[in-house]
Parts: C-alpha cells; structure tokens; sequence
C-alpha cells in the first residue's frame, strides 16, 4: 500500500466569478521509505501539491490517501492531528523561535503532545545527538550558523517519529558546503531508518540526492523519474 495516493486531485480557487485551476487531475502514488524530490518553476503547481500532501489544504475533488486514510474530505481539526503525529516539516527559513535555545526549539512538538519535561528533554537530546549538534544544545539560533539552524529545524521535525518528513527549499539559505551536509542527514535518515522523505526545490545538484524525481509544469506533472 502506498503511503501517498493522489487520484485524479484538482485544486482551484474561485476569485469572484472566475476560476484558477492550480492542480489538473494529479495521479501519483509514493511507496513508504522512498525519497523523492519535487521540482517545478514558481506557479507550476508543486507548492499547491505539498501543501495538500502535508495536510495543510485539501483538494477540490479527486481523493487523497495517507497510509490507506482518505484524509481529502477531513475538517482543519483531523487534519492537525495528522499533521501533528504523522509529518515533520522542514522549511527555507528554519523557523525556530530566537530567544529558545536549540534544545527548547526541539522539544516545542513534544509540548503540545503532552510529554513530561524529563521525557522531552531526554527525546531532544537525542535528536540533536541524531544530527551531530549535541554539543550546541544550549546554543540560541543566533549563535548558531546557517547549516546549524537547519540541523536543529530538522531535529525538531523528527522529535515525534513521524511516517514521512517534508521539506521546502532546506537549502535555500545555505552555502553549498552546508547544503550538501544537509542533504547527507537527509539521505542517512532515508537509507538507515527507512524514512519516506520528501523534498521540494528548484536546485537540480540538490534533487540529485532523491531516488525520484517528479517535475511540475503548469499544474501537471510532466516527468517522474528514477535514479
């Protein structure tokens, strides 16, 4: 069973009378552990894409299905809760609060899930440990580089174990030094725990790390390739 299926999903948005189409009929179904890399130039649909993939939009017919689960018809309610047990995001901008140190931005997730101190720091430890940046736990964003802050970012998407981890653009604010250290715990995380990982960007050296390359144009995918 895949743990994405896409069948025949339509996204649009009415602005008065008229009508975007954003997404036409998209079809694809992704295989638990696989990794796959989005590409796409700005407004060919792969943004829309993963935002309905993340459970952050719905479609507006067709039916996605997340580990078996069609979740294209679920309130804004379920659909944080899948978001919240099932996938980690990672973003360009990192996104980690400044005046919380890295071990604080990683135990954030477990906050909200109820986790007792002791546990959370325990978990969150771990999960720096996991990216090489045990040592900076206590470091805050601003002393920390670039590479560093992604590394925490992507601690903090893995603190609740979830089935697949997203990422927009991870290396966008990088040099290519720390974007090719990112990938690699990318890559490691997929090859070793079996992590199905997805991975939006418009870097074709970047998209080199997937095993599978699917590429949007005009709300379609036109190519969807293996490595």
């Amino acid at each position: 069973m895949p743990i994405i299926k896409f069948e025949n999903v339509i996204k649009s948005y009415r602005f008065g009378e008229n009508e975007l189409v954003v997404l036409h009929g998209i079809s694809v179904s992704i295989e638990k552990g696989e990794f796959v890399c989005i590409m796409g130039p700005s407004g060919s649909g792969k943004s829309t894409f993963m935002n309905i993939v993340g459970c952050l939009d719905t479609p507006t017919s067709g039916k996605y299905y997340l580990e078996g689960i069609d979740v294209s018809t679920m309130d804004v309610n379920k659909l944080a809760e899948i978001r919240n047990k099932k996938i980690g995001f990672v973003f360009q901008q990192f996104n980690l609060l400044p005046r919380a140190t890295a071990l604080e931005n990683v135990e954030l997730p477990l906050i909200y899930a109820g986790a007792s101190s002791k546990e959370r720091k325990q978990r969150a430890l771990h999960m720096l440990e996991a990216v090489g940046l045990k040592e900076r736990a206590h470091h805050y964003p601003r002393q920390l580089s670039g590479g560093q802050q992604q590394r925490v970012a992507i601690a903090r998407a893995l603190i609740n174990n979830p089935s697949i981890i997203f990422a927009d653009e991870p290396t966008g604010n990088l040099d290519s030094k720390a974007s090719v250290e990112i990938m690699e715990i990318f890559k490691n995380l997929n090859e070793d725990q079996g992590l199905t990982t997805i991975i939006v960007t418009h870097e074709p050296d970047i998209a080199e790390f997937g095993k599978r390359q699917i590429r949007f144009l005009d709300g379609k995918i036109i190519s969807d390739t293996k490595s």
